[in-house]
């Protein structure tokens, strides 16, 4: 069927059934390429002919420079005001999400789980996916990789993996604005990414500027090579609703590899009640401009085993629209089993004298993202309350093989069964797909599954599969956890250890909570602790509990239940999870760490001394405060002295992987400042290669900026304060404004410009003496003693009708030609402002340098002519004074 070319087919029964899965497929991913069937009868059959027509080419040209697509639109359109909420898009009609309401066995625990689709609808969460080629224009072609990138926008921080072919290593990701302007680069470390041919990085604090490029499509994102430093491939970040849905993808690389710039990328998902498999396919270089006698240009697509072809389809594209989208109905069983081993290949390829062919092998969607899940007793499907935890850490490997670790830690009774289910469809009915039970030894249970079928790939990517631990007394099940990817966060331990399982009855005393959590945590080279942790069971608000955003804070503390004399807050909990860095932990922690005698404490306002405990073991030879190198050693020095303490020179000399550069081995993995430019080079040794990469200086968002002689980069000139993402001169002080709290008036910040720190602390509220202290204010800070009903005694005389009036200024009297320097709350003493009292007025008046005065080493050294008529007071100080001016002429 030809749905492209402006031709129609007319169709029998069994194929507009075929049709009206292709419409629900295409308005799922947002694509708005075909309208609504025609009439029905009244079994809801549809009846007579179908007309397909592509409507792009009938849409009018937007009168305004930016023009957006909006979702479940077929046409681009002019922004009008403010951006309206887009509307259910009419997904919540089909099958693929009406699956997902049965109705659970009433008995059972209804607590709601996450999903891919909800994920795709938060408000703080954003998918974005990117094909890059070598081409088109403005690149000009000078290879034949591909690159499918993905990004999720996560709050303020932007994360991506990449997975490539045809393409050495990279060094750097850079992303760019549509000048070409750099905003960042990443560099690229191998230990970075679970598998060959994958690449995972961050963003960290996006600002707004970049954010609003990214959501409009402007920016643009290459892979660095050492081939090409320029850039080797390169595409646009683009929005597209089929990334909520993909669970499986395909990168398409030209058959003939003379053909420079082409390249391709499929996205494919399984409906969610039927065999059908839908795909979008993206592609670059297929159609070569100005090689075409019309439009439109037939494409053929089809998917192969071991070269025989199974499924074929037939349609028109052209060079401004070369994308396609499909729906292969009806896949047999070998067919499914084909597609989650990674047997199945895509060809794409245009026909007539300029024919093209991309082409790529379908396997299960690539992520950097961790597949985990923490079971706990409040989501088992019987409730239970007895401290237990379970904590599983899964891997979908590209043949099709799921790869498990579970660990059981607390249960009130034996296990007696571990299994991987769905959530139940029938009254009594648990659902089971595969029993880990056998492998389950001393709590762990580990494994392999070695042919799940399409379907429950599916299924595990789209986040609706979970594990359940039944035991001697529960039978149904003690813990239950969802199984849910975690988008990733750069910390490398989450590919190479379990998590720590913070379990209710490892609190001293136990507790029996139906919560449950786990942990990922570790040292870096510079004895920085960083840790990640989740947390499942504590509730939501409607619960009556805890705060659905706040679930307690986290304690790393020495074991024992003596008191804690070595402990250190982390970070509160916001949602399920907190994660962070530490950089200056005391040596005791260090070495209770060392030893395995810290643990990590999770406490709630129901637990406030714990309701979730882990023992945490981190093997290190760190000081205090964390490891510092010595003047005039390297990083590498630093690295290669700890990584040879257990074997000498000749050994390391032996090593097949280790560098010799400049006079020096090396071993791999260590990176260093090489000898030639100690600091605006970084070398590092990668199986007996040495790669040496500048260090680029990213653009500064401040408007003072120095380049101290150390650095290779210039800084900006005073502190970065991340609550309100600004920069602060040096100096200054104010009140912060803290995400989700807002402007905290009982706190104060200042900037210490030598080292660009921000130091907050806490207001000082003066002692009062009265007995019956009020707060002015409901925001102010500090509670003040009520003003006296009467004047005081001094003021008497003055406050006669005959006499020269007093003036009020603030919570005081001042007798009529009097002077001050005012106080203003919580700065003190303005000594640079004087106020005096005129029959009943209060006059304010900074004092004056002039010019000329400035030369004057008096001048300069009164405090408040040190930068010589520029305002020394904060700008909220000001307007208090001005404040109380007002005040006081109205008295």
């Amino acid at each position: 069927m030809e749905k492209y070319g402006g031709s129609h087919a007319v169709l029998g029964g069994h194929d507009l059934a075929h049709l009206e899965m292709a419409w629900h497929t295409l308005a799922r991913f947002s694509w708005g390429l075909l309208g609504p069937p025609q009439q029905r009868n009244h079994r809801g059959k549809p009846v007579g002919k179908v007309n397909c027509k592509n409507m792009k080419q009938d849409c009018p040209v937007p009168t305004c420079p930016r023009a957006t697509l909006l979702p479940g639109h077929c046409c681009h359109t002019c922004p009008k005001g403010p951006p309206e909420k887009s509307p259910a898009l009419r997904f919540d009609t089909f099958e693929y999400f009406q699956d997902k309401e049965d109705d659970l066995d009433k008995p059972y625990n209804d607590r709601s789980y996450l999903s891919s689709e909800g994920l795709a609808r938060d408000d703080a969460r954003t998918e974005f996916v990117a094909l890059l080629t070598s081409g088109p224009e403005p690149w000009h072609p000078t290879s034949s990789a591909v690159a499918k990138a993905r990004f999720t926008l996560l709050r303020s921080s932007l994360l991506f993996s990449i997975s490539y072919e045809r393409l050495g290593r990279p060094s750097r990701v850079r992303f760019s604005d549509p000048e070409g302007n750099v905003l960042f680069e990443h560099p690229v470390q191998k230990s970075a990414a679970p598998e060959d041919g994958m690449l995972c990085g961050m963003w960290r604090t996006v600002s707004k500027a970049n954010v609003q490029l990214l959501r409009g499509e402007q920016l643009r994102v290459s892979l660095i090579t050492r081939a090409q430093p320029s850039g080797e491939v390169h595409g646009h970040i683009l929005k597209h609703r089929a990334l909520f849905a993909e669970t499986f993808g395909a990168i398409l690389t030209s058959s003939n590899p003379l053909h420079l710039g082409a390249g391709g990328m499929a996205m494919l998902t399984l409906s969610d009640t039927e065999n059908n498999l839908h795909f979008i396919l993206m592609a670059r270089g297929l159609l070569e401009p100005g090689a075409r006698e019309s439009p439109w240009v037939p494409l053929r697509v089809r998917i192969l085993h071991q070269g025989q072809m199974l499924r074929e389809v037939h349609a028109n594209i052209t060079v401004e629209d070369p994308d396609f989208a499909e729906v292969l109905s009806d896949l047999s069983a070998q067919e499914l089993q084909w597609l989650v081993q990674g047997q199945l290949r895509i060809v794409a390829e245009t026909e007539g004298r300029h024919a093209r062919q991309l082409a790529g092998t379908i396997t299960t969607r690539r992520s950097c993202d961790t597949i985990q899940s923490v079971l706990c007793g409040a989501d088992a499907l019987l409730p239970t309350k007895t401290g237990a935890v379970g904590s599983a850490k899964l891997a979908l490997h590209e043949n099709g093989t799921l790869e498990y670790q579970v660990q059981v830690v607390g249960t009130a009774s034996e296990v007696v069964g571990i299994t991987l289910e769905t959530k139940p469809r029938r009254k009594s009915k648990r659902n089971i797909l595969f029993d880990m039970t056998p492998s389950y030894k001393d709590g762990q249970a580990w494994g392999a599954w070695q042919s799940p079928s399409a379907r429950d790939a599916h299924m595990l990517l789209q986040n609706e599969l979970f594990l359940n631990v039944a035991t001697k007394d529960w039978a149904e099940g003690e813990l239950r956890g969802q199984i849910i990817s975690l988008p990733y966060s750069g910390l490398l331990a989450r590919y190479t250890e379990m998590p720590v399982a913070l379990a209710g009855q490892l609190v001293s005393p136990p507790v029996h909570s139906g919560a449950g959590g786990h942990a990922w945590l570790s040292l870096d080279e510079h004895c920085h602790l960083h840790y990640e942790i989740s947390v499942a069971g504590l509730g939501r608000p409607s619960d009556g509990t805890v705060s659905a955003h706040i679930h307690g804070v986290a304690e790393l503390g020495e074991m024992g239940t003596r008191p804690h004399p070595h402990k250190r807050l982390l970070k509160g909990f916001y949602s399920t999870e907190a994660q962070g860095v530490v950089k200056d932990l005391d040596a005791d922690l260090l070495q209770h760490l060392a030893q395995g005698t810290a643990f990590l404490q999770v406490s709630t306002k129901a637990h406030p001394n714990g309701e979730m405990r882990g023992r945490v073991h981190i093997p290190n030879q760190c000081q205090a405060g964390g490891t510092r190198l010595a003047p005039g050693e390297s990083l590498g020095q630093a690295e290669l002295s700890e990584n040879t303490k257990t074997r000498d020179l000749e050994q390391l000399k032996k090593d097949p992987n280790s560098c010799f550069f400049e006079g020096q081995h090396r071993a791999h993995g260590t990176r260093w400042a090489p000898d030639y430019d100690k600091k605006c080079s970084i070398c590092s040794c990668q199986k007996r290669t040495v790669i040496c990469d500048p260090i680029l200086c990213q653009p500064l968002n401040c408007t003072h900026q120095v380049h101290p002689e150390e650095l290779c980069c210039p800084i900006c000139e005073g502190c970065y304060f991340d609550g309100d993402k600004t920069w602060r001169g040096s100096g200054t002080r104010w009140h912060p404004v803290v995400p989700p709290f807002g402007l905290i008036k009982c706190a104060i910040c200042i900037c210490k410009g030598t080292t660009g720190e921000v130091h907050c602390e806490k207001v000082q509220c003066p002692q009062l003496t009265c007995a019956n202290p009020i707060r002015a204010s409901p925001s102010d800070c500090c509670k003040q003693c009520p003003a006296p009903e009467k004047s005081v005694p001094e003021l008497a005389d003055s406050m006669q009708a005959d006499a020269p009036r007093a003036c009020r200024f603030g919570r005081r009297w001042y007798l009529n030609n009097e002077s001050w320097h005012p106080s203003v709350p919580p700065f003190g003493e303005m000594k640079c402002i004087l106020c005096w009292c005129v029959s009943g007025e209060t006059h304010c008046q900074r004092q004056e340098c002039p010019p000329s005065a400035c030369n004057s080493p008096a001048t300069r050294d009164n405090p408040c002519c040190a930068k010589c008529r520029a305002l020394d007071a904060p700008s909220d100080a000001r307007e208090k004074v001005q404040d109380a001016k007002v005040e006081s002429r109205s008295h």
